[in-house]
């Protein structure tokens, strides 16, 4: 069993940055692959990023290569995702999963509660 907990969330103007945390309790932390999701109002939940176990690989959304970074400490459980360039579409609610895939919801085993992410223009 892993349990998630998201912080770093907020409200920011277009152009800024934010680096959202999601700590991880429970076991094997390394063994895990780590993703962030988002879900915008009235969309559908949607891959954001996603990180191998070592860290070695790293996977995103089009629309945010190159503006958002995923990285990982094992040592504290922890994974991030810093979001820079922000924009007014990336408004959501962040969700960091646990699990064994890259991109498919089905693939992750375990979900934080969320946290919000407001971008104003």
């Amino acid at each position: 069993q892993v349990q998630l907990v998201e912080s770093g969330g907020g409200l920011v103007q277009a152009g800024g940055s934010l680096r959202l945390s999601c700590a991880a309790s429970g076991r094997s932390f390394s063994s895990y692959f780590m993703g962030w999701f988002r879900q915008a109002p009235g969309k559908e939940r949607e891959f954001v990023a996603a990180i191998n176990w070592g860290g070695g690989s790293t996977y995103y959304l089009d629309s945010v290569k190159g503006r958002f970074t995923i990285s990982r400490d094992n040592a504290k459980n922890t994974v991030y995702l810093q979001m820079n360039s922000l924009e007014p579409e990336d408004t959501a609610v962040y969700y960091c999963a646990a699990g064994y895939g890259v991109k498919r919801e089905y693939e992750y085993d375990y979900w934080g509660q969320g946290t919000q992410v407001t971008v104003s223009s």
